[in-house]
């Protein structure tokens, strides 16, 4: 009997797993580097180096995993909390992402040309001005979508298809260079340090959402808005200006994002930077398990996804899949995870086991 009821148990412990909505993600994880063990254990070699200033770097690819998903782990904030609150993804985050880029370096090249030997302004001054000009940017976006009713993705079509061309007018469709290599840590390495700056800055983004989330009612009221905003609405909330500051919030994560992709490379291509990054972002918070009709989210879900992204990217890029062919590759590997991330599957997969499980600890007994 002890025994039946340790399977009835264990079978309960699967069933709650399976349901748990950051199994999906945790799984993915899992088959990825179960995978690249089998394929190619070097995949994890991690080596100490020195780059091209002499500093020492550890380099492979767990930290390139590490380092290109910043930005996505970043806007994977904002998009659960726009998608939970809204019940729509904002798609204008990689052209806005271009904007604040490109306001950053036209504060630091100032009067002196887009070539300029030393910065004309701090980095701070810039970085804060391109908070202001993309919080503006998510206020334009929250306010079409909030008070005007407009569907959000439809809303944010708008500076989707502008952003990039308001953008490169921005620095009169010149190509800025900062050539103080001070510039560069944000999206490097600072000297002495051997971890990419980027997964510092991420890490506190994700420390910051966290004690938000924790001493706030932020999540409480983006998830009471999402699942139903007339009842919100009679509990005493204001759904409009929810759905509103989650717009707000997401232009503070992009204005992120975007000192990271410029300072990376010290200048900007307006055509190309952040290129479909808003799709990964959504892709992140679908893996997570969020529902993207609005409602209950799990913040935590969502930037494993994004690091579950780039885990699969970067493998893909190890075994030489070809660059025209990756997205395809990419699609399908996104979509069976997408769709295992339901809540309808994690449901189904639960009573499946809690079935399965004592039918096994009868036939045992």
């Amino acid at each position: 009997m002890a025994k039946k009821n340790n399977k009835k148990g264990i079978g309960s412990i699967f069933a709650g797993l399976f349901r748990n909505q950051i199994f999906i993600p945790l799984a993915a994880l899992l088959i990825l580097v179960v995978f690249n063990l089998i394929a190619d254990p070097s995949f994890f070699k991690i080596t100490l180096g020195q780059n091209n200033a002499g500093d020492p770097i550890l380099s492979g690819n767990i930290m390139t995993i590490l380092n290109n998903a910043s930005e996505l782990a970043i806007l994977a904030i904002g998009m659960t909390l726009v998608t939970a609150a809204s019940g729509g993804q904002d798609i204008s985050v990689g052209a806005t992402i271009a904007i604040a880029g490109s306001v950053i370096l036209r504060i630091l090249c100032g009067a002196a040309g887009p070539r300029p030997e030393t910065m004309q302004a701090p980095i701070i001054v810039a970085f804060l001005i391109a908070c202001v000009v993309t919080m503006l940017f998510g206020a334009f976006n929250g306010a079409l979508v909030a008070y005007f009713k407009i569907q959000p993705m439809v809303a944010t079509l708008i500076m989707f298809t502008a952003g990039r061309s308001i953008a490169a007018w921005i620095n009169n469709n010149q190509l800025p260079v900062i050539k103080d290599v001070s510039f560069g840590y944000f999206g490097n390495y600072i000297p002495g340090i051997p971890v990419p700056t980027p997964v510092f800055i991420a890490i506190l983004c994700m420390i910051i959402i966290a004690l938000v989330l924790k001493f706030t009612n932020l999540g409480l009221y983006v998830q009471s808005v999402g699942i139903n905003s007339h009842s919100s609405r009679l509990n005493g909330l204001n759904p409009e200006f929810i759905k509103f500051i989650t717009y707000v919030i997401m232009g503070l994560c992009v204005a992120v994002a975007g000192l990271i992709k410029v300072s990376r490379i010290s200048t900007i291509n307006y055509s190309v930077i952040a290129k479909d990054i808003e799709m990964d972002a959504i892709l992140a918070v679908a893996l997570g398990g969020n529902a993207l009709g609005g409602g209950k989210f799990s913040m935590t879900a969502s930037i494993l996804g994004a690091y579950v992204i780039q885990f699969l990217t970067t493998t893909l890029y190890k075994f030489e899949v070809p660059s025209d062919a990756l997205p395809a590759y990419k699609a399908i590997v996104v979509i069976i995870l997408v769709v295992m991330s339901a809540p309808v599957v994690r449901e189904k997969f639960g009573q499946l086991w809690k079935k399965i499980a004592p039918e096994k600890a009868v036939k045992e007994a």
